[in-house]
């Protein structure tokens, strides 16, 4: 990864902006509020599409995004990259390096990995994924003049073509240390070598006792090696578990040297059985001039059950006072400041991500709903009504769901223009838990708020602090959450759903 280092004052959020006089003293990539958000605040996955093995870089005041294609591997030819200047509104760049493009790479082009050295982009990948030293692949190394593209093979041949250290020649990241030395680390099958690059980026170098390959693995280590600096550590992050399994995950260690000794210290993110499964092969991103990081990463939603069907996340990465990270929870929120609703499955009625918000027209009994599965939680959304003399608000554990006016099962809390604040559990039918009425204005959003652990359910509206409705009812005990109208079309923003307190 690459990171541009920026000098002066950051906002501490992306909606503030830095003074005309502080903007005079910064240089112009500096001049903007820094993009500090606790996780991917306009929702995960934050592009479309299935891709995987996400490396990350910053060229020129962009934050980009080398991802693998997430398809089988005869399919496997060709890579698209991302970039974006907020970490909110993405761009595709298709196809930046295609096999047609390598003389060697047939398929299985694999986990990207950009960097930038004197005016030149360099991408590092994986190819054919050879299971022997008979067969011909393993990672290469292209080159562009621009971060887009289009990369071409730079040397005609694998960078690295052999096991070493019985190390499988994918899953590289590349790194350059403060002295300019540059390093790639790789490595499947369990084991995980680095190396050191020459100036030229395309040639290997030797350590000072003479060797190319330095093993490294530290305990538990599977592939999808990712080194970064801070604070003077050098911090080697991986994958472990099976990578079309729910155990797939990131564990890291620390150390004084960027050669090791790597011990392991903790593993940081792991499935989230009501978030997503399968999290893994990592990347980070930081926030130039900040201590604000963010870890980039892969994982498979809930329902999909195609080991392919991978998506990208990010999530905010904080680390503790001695320089450790804390364990990192996924998080489940969507503002729609991208313009999408990546992530949602509709089950009736129209639905649209516009002006900022997630508009539905009016229907009887419409859904929208993220692949989530929880049971104890709190979620909210700011909740607009429009025309019409309905409803429109929360739908939680759902399940079954369908088109129709109460296909489902599970609960559903809403506002009506009439002031009614309503709470009712569905099952193929309506069953009325509570009512409550408060003065409602249209034409404003009202914050809803459902807070369910066991069977307790309470729905608020505006104030945080006092319940409008509390019921007992321990008839659903999980599933997915979303949003519902029933007469009335409204608008939803500010989604989101996490754990009680």
């Amino acid at each position: 990864m690459t990171t541009v280092r920026a000098t002066g004052l950051v906002a501490k959020s992306c909606a503030l902006f830095l003074s005309a006089g502080l903007i005079a003293m910064l240089s112009p990539s500096a001049a903007v509020a820094a993009p500090e958000y606790s996780t991917s605040e306009a929702g995960n996955p934050f592009v479309d599409g299935w891709y995987a093995d996400p490396d990350t870089a910053r060229y020129d005041g962009r934050y980009w995004v080398f991802p693998t294609t997430s398809k089988s591997y005869a399919e496997q030819t060709y890579l698209d990259a991302f970039s974006s200047t907020d970490l909110v509104h993405w761009t595709r760049h298709s196809e930046v390096l295609k096999t047609a493009d390598v003389s060697w790479a047939k398929y299985a082009l694999w986990a990207p990995a950009p960097i930038e050295r004197d005016g030149r982009y360099y991408l590092y990948f994986a190819a054919n994924d050879i299971q022997n030293d008979s067969q011909t692949g393993g990672i290469g190394v292209a080159v562009a003049d621009r971060p887009e593209g289009p990369y071409k093979d730079a040397i005609g041949r694998p960078l690295v073509s052999r096991f070493h250290n019985g190390a499988q020649p994918i899953d590289q990241d590349v790194f350059i240390d403060d002295d300019g030395q540059a390093y790639m680390y790789y490595g499947g099958w369990g084991h995980a070598n680095v190396v050191k690059l020459n100036r030229d980026m395309t040639s290997l170098g030797t350590f000072a006792d003479g060797s190319t390959y330095k093993e490294i693995t530290p305990a538990d280590y599977v592939e999808g090696p990712q080194m970064f600096k801070r604070g003077g550590k050098y911090y080697l992050m991986w994958s472990e578990g099976g990578w079309t399994g729910p155990d797939y995950s990131v564990s890291y260690a620390i150390a004084d040297s960027p050669t090791g000794p790597f011990e392991k210290i903790d593993r940081v993110l792991a499935q989230d059985p009501a978030v997503a499964k399968g999290s893994g092969h990592n990347s980070v991103i930081n926030v130039p001039g900040t201590d604000i990081w963010y870890i980039v990463y892969h994982r498979r939603p809930l329902s999909e059950t195609d080991g392919n069907h991978r998506q990208l996340a990010y999530d905010r990465m904080y680390f503790n006072p001695d320089g450790t990270i804390r364990r990192i929870r996924m998080g489940v929120k969507d503002n729609f400041a991208d313009g999408n609703a990546l992530g949602w499955r509709t089950y009736g009625g129209s639905w649209a991500s516009a002006s900022g918000g997630y508009r539905a027209g009016s229907s009887l009994g419409g859904k929208a709903l993220l692949d989530t599965d929880f049971a104890d939680f709190t979620q909210d959304a700011d909740v607009r009504l429009g025309s019409g003399n309905g409803d429109a608000g929360l739908a939680f554990r759902v399940t079954r769901p369908s088109a129709g006016v109460d296909a489902y099962s599970g609960y559903y809390a809403g506002i009506a223009r009439d002031g009614r604040v309503l709470l009712g559990r569905a099952d193929g039918s309506w069953t009325p838990l509570g009512s409550a009425r408060m003065p409602l204005d249209p034409g404003v959003p009202h914050r809803l708020r459902v807070t369910a652990v066991g069977s307790s359910i309470k729905v608020y509206v505006d104030d945080m602090t006092t319940p409008r409705i509390s019921v007992t009812d321990g008839t659903h005990r999980g599933g997915a959450n979303g949003v519902r109208v029933f007469g009335t079309d409204a608008s939803f923003d500010n989604v989101s759903v996490g754990p009680v307190g």
